[in-house]
């Protein structure tokens, strides 16, 4: 099977970064992709006006791409931080702003997965404040999500790229994923299963996917080393997909890998065009 039985999208985050906002969806259709995703866009407010919104929901149906997943704010991303909601103060408030403006927009063009990284640990806050925080803070975003008919998604990030993150390994993911729906009653937080950092974290990956697979909500992939197109690195990811199906998965593969030196529209040639259109 392979390639060849999966439902892939293109994240507009990390490739076609060399074109503005605004043209990256019909890139990515030109390229041959139906379905794209987020981080959130506007890393400078949770807030953006709405002819920002207005201007983004256009790109994506002039260009006739579906987002399937959109992060909440997550602060400097790229850059520094690593998501917002359990950062006391500021970057918290920032955060809940940010939640009915993210929900809606995704409502607005039929998204359904809404990611919230967890942020980094902070020097002098004890952890325990911030996981109680975060609770609250994800409690808040799986409500949102539920109201527009959407799943909230945890990360699990890599130890070396991350060093601050609390969630880095599957482990840890899944036991947030467990207290924001013991919490909500709702079900409908999930994990975001990324066999580029849990590869990175050294996890073993057959056993991740046999074990979690039923609570997973969104995948993504990326080779390793070096974070590249499938086939540049050492995973099995065709493998690893496969193992995915078997075990129930049929949800979005997200291409969340870096082009390298080349135009993003060159980095996919390890998927036959006739694939990349969602079906």
């Amino acid at each position: 099977m392979g390639y060849t039985d999966q439902r892939f999208n293109v994240n507009l985050s990390i490739l076609f970064t060399e074109l503005p906002l605004l043209e990256r969806p019909a890139a990515a259709a030109a390229a041959g992709f139906t379905a794209v995703e987020l981080w959130w866009p506007w890393i400078e407010t949770p807030t953006p006006d709405q002819s920002e919104l207005d201007a983004l929901k256009k790109a994506l149906d002039d260009a006739g791409t579906q987002l399937v997943g959109l992060n909440f704010y997550a602060g400097q991303l790229p850059g520094p931080d690593r998501g917002a909601l359990s950062v006391p103060g500021e970057e918290s408030d920032r955060f809940r702003a940010n939640i009915d403006v993210a929900a809606d927009f995704a409502a607005s063009v039929g998204c359904k997965a809404l990611n919230a990284l967890y942020g980094n640990r902070v020097d002098g806050v004890d952890p325990a404040v911030q996981d109680e925080l975060a609770l609250e803070n994800l409690v808040i975003a799986a409500r949102a999500a539920d109201r527009i008919g959407a799943i909230l998604l945890i990360e699990a990030l890599n130890k070396p790229e991350s060093p601050r993150y609390p969630l880095v390994s599957a482990p840890a993911a899944i036991e947030v994923v467990d207290r924001v729906n013991a919490a909500t009653g709702l079900g409908n937080a999930k994990f975001l299963l990324d066999l580029y950092h849990l590869s990175m974290n050294g996890e073993d990956l057959p056993e991740v996917i046999e074990k979690y697979t039923a609570r997973t909500g969104h995948v993504q992939i990326a080779d390793n080393p070096g974070r590249g197109a499938p086939g540049t690195g050492d995973l099995d990811l065709a493998g690893l997909l496969d193992r995915l199906k078997k075990a129930g998965y049929e949800g979005w593969v997200g291409l969340e890998y870096k082009a390298g030196d080349r135009p993003s529209a060159e980095s996919f040639e390890w998927l036959p065009r006739p694939q990349r259109a969602a079906n």
